[in-house]
């Protein structure tokens, strides 16, 4: 024996779809809410601006420690613990873009499309008590006019014509015009727009990634050292490419500061052909497949020298503390088989000057690369400087989204500017009924409407009601 649920699948749905209408709806489409989304959005995408993101657990502890606190509470455990070190893929703030996002949608489908639908549809006033609800209209006695040749709905007609108005018309004596339905779609790309460029966030923040990259002049390297990554990015990171910085330098100004620093990058497929290739530097990076790579830094990673005959050496140089007074890089270079003796060589940039110390710390001579200095017996020639580019490499396929986004935003904004005018003609018993209304500019609407009147009842020939 079957006995039925006396609650059916229907009348379930039914109760749902009711409560989401009468209790879900009326708050998602609130503007207080939507403005509170709106500005909480706004200040957790300003403090991601202002706290640096992505970077190490020592950074935070060192910019921003807990005695004393920023503003007396922002330290680092703070910041760590709600995730303000990486603002834009944290579960709340992309939980305030998904809400943000549903009260747009929400507004879109109860507002903005009724209201482009009703906008559409053309609607005819056959009584003359119609008019009296428009904030602008006018009545007419045709019998007591003296030109009723000018005087006339076709004259009229003609006349909303010129002026770009869609005329609808109901029988010879009733009509419809209007312009300006640009003007209600408007609002919906705007809408659109808003929504795309919320999508576009989330999916950057969820696959993009940020690496950082020294490479030494002439090295091929794959993107490896990632410092911050989306939990969906691996299919970001792997790559059938690579790249070779085919050389690094620096153009220096007369003063002896770094006017500007460039690499020359190819892209090199499986193969090692290649199939891209730019000179870089600050503000004009390379783009490959999806990834940017950005010229941020410098450095120097090696220095090629001689002692008498012997074959060339490349040493590297490390770069020392200096306690924040400049940047120094420097190595060591052996002067005795048994390594018990040796000189010092530092560096401070790529102009070639090249300071040498002794094991007890003395400055034994100053040379440039291509000379030679006498060490301990033994004749030391500095060969070259070599130089590393440092190279930040970003990938974020949410941005064609944003753009797309911002592209719909403008072009909804530029046709939420036009006026949705309309205007409503009756003809009935020697009288004639004008009517108009509009959503935008007022003024220059009754002007219109007025100008329109003047050219159909030239001055004394007829008598307004």
């Amino acid at each position: 024996m079957t006995i039925e649920n006396p609650v059916s699948k229907q009348s379930i749905f039914s109760v749902i779809k009711q409560y989401i209408k009468q209790d879900i709806l009326p708050v998602l489409t609130d503007l207080r809410l939507a403005i509170a989304l709106l500005l909480a959005i706004a200040i957790f995408s300003v403090s991601g601006t202002v706290i640096e993101q992505g970077q190490s657990l020592n950074f935070y502890r060192t910019n921003y420690p807990e005695n004393p606190a920023l503003f007396g509470f922002l330290s680092w455990r703070v910041i760590l613990t709600l995730g303000l070190d990486h603002v834009y893929r944290t579960w709340w703030f992309l939980a305030l873009l998904i809400l943000f996002g549903t009260t747009i949608t929400a507004c879109t489908f109860t507002r903005q499309l009724p209201a482009l639908k009703a906008a559409r549809l053309w609607k005819f006033y056959d009584q003359p008590r119609q008019f009296q609800k428009l904030a602008l209209s006018a009545e007419f006695n045709l019998e007591t006019t003296q030109e009723s040749s000018v005087a006339s709905i076709p004259t009229l007609t003609q006349l909303l014509q010129k002026r770009r108005y869609k005329i609808f018309q109901e029988t010879e004596n009733i009509v419809y015009a209007r312009k300006g339905i640009i003007g209600r779609i408007g609002p919906i790309i705007v809408h659109i727009g808003i929504v795309a460029i919320l999508l576009g966030s989330i999916w950057g923040a969820m696959t993009g990634f940020v690496a950082q990259e020294m490479v030494t002049s002439g090295d091929t390297f794959q993107i490896k050292n990632i410092i911050d990554a989306g939990p969906w990015a691996a299919t970001q990171i792997t790559q059938d490419w690579s790249t070779k910085v085919n050389r690094f330098w620096i153009d220096y100004a007369s003063s002896g500061a770094i006017d500007q620093f460039y690499s020359d990058l190819s892209v090199l497929d499986n193969q090692g052909k290649e199939v891209e290739r730019k000179t870089i530097f600050v503000n004009q990076p390379l783009r490959y497949h999806g990834v940017t790579l950005y010229q941020t830094d410098w450095g120097i990673s090696a220095v090629r020298v001689r002692v008498n005959q012997s074959p060339i050496f490349q040493l590297p140089m490390a770069q020392l503390q200096t306690n924040n007074n400049g940047r120094i890089w420097g190595t060591w270079i052996p002067t005795k088989p048994d390594l018990s003796a040796g000189v010092s060589l530092i560096a401070k940039d790529l102009q070639g000057m090249v300071l040498v110390y002794d094991s007890a710390g003395k400055l034994v001579d100053t040379i440039r690369t291509g000379m030679s200095t006498e060490i301990n017996g033994l004749t030391l020639k500095v060969i070259d400087l070599i130089g590393s580019t440092g190279l930040q490499i970003k990938s974020d396929p949410g941005i064609p989204i944003v753009y797309s986004g911002f592209a719909l935003l403008m072009l909804g904004v530029v046709m939420s500017y036009f006026s949705h005018s309309q205007i409503w003609v009756l003809q009935k018993d020697g009288r004639l009924y004008v009517g108009a209304k509009t959503n935008r500019a007022q003024v220059a609407f009754e002007q219109e409407v007025l100008g329109i009147l003047d050219q159909l009842f030239p001055a004394n020939s007829s008598s307004p009601a």
